[in-house]
């Protein structure tokens, strides 16, 4: 496995992680264990935390990976990206503003996020995991540049 799949796989186990450390700490939290639920979010968000740095370190110092599927696939897998994208980045916020709630023992309004941060975060890692899919396992394409040699120009 090279540095252009194994940075994206170790990260997409991230995603898988944490969305299964979410869907235990969900049922914690059903069964009225406070504490181990809270333990159990917490990883979660380190989890990731993890991904998105390896995500963004990947980007900035290796690049990313072009679409290789035919082309009468790829405008549907662009519009699939971008309704990952942005699900990915509302989930980010949710995740955090739920976290806040919690951490500042707002439980009422962490009850009422945290129903919402769910789903949301569930459809997230469902479709990275898809986008992980196209890209390395069904249609493997080329390498973009790293961000810093598109900034610099080199």
């Amino acid at each position: 496995m090279d540095v252009f799949t194994l940075f994206p796989t170790i990260s997409t186990s991230f995603i898988v992680i944490s969305a299964v450390l979410v869907a235990i700490g969900w049922a914690l939290i059903i069964k009225g264990k406070r504490e181990a639920h809270k333990k159990t979010m917490i990883a979660a968000a380190v989890a990731a935390l993890l991904f998105f740095i390896i995500y963004m370190s990947r980007t900035v110092f290796i690049g990313n990976t072009s679409w290789g599927g035919p082309d009468n696939l790829k405008v549907y897998y662009q519009v699939f990206l971008i309704f990952h994208i942005v699900l990915a980045s509302v989930a980010a916020v949710f995740g955090i503003t739920t976290l806040v709630l919690g951490f500042k023992e707002k439980y009422a309004k962490h009850r009422k996020w945290g129903r919402t941060t769910l789903v949301i975060w569930f459809f997230t890692a469902i479709t990275g995991v898809a986008v992980y899919i196209l890209l390395y396992m069904l249609y493997p394409g080329g390498h973009t540049k790293p961000v810093w040699e598109v900034i610099l120009g080199a």
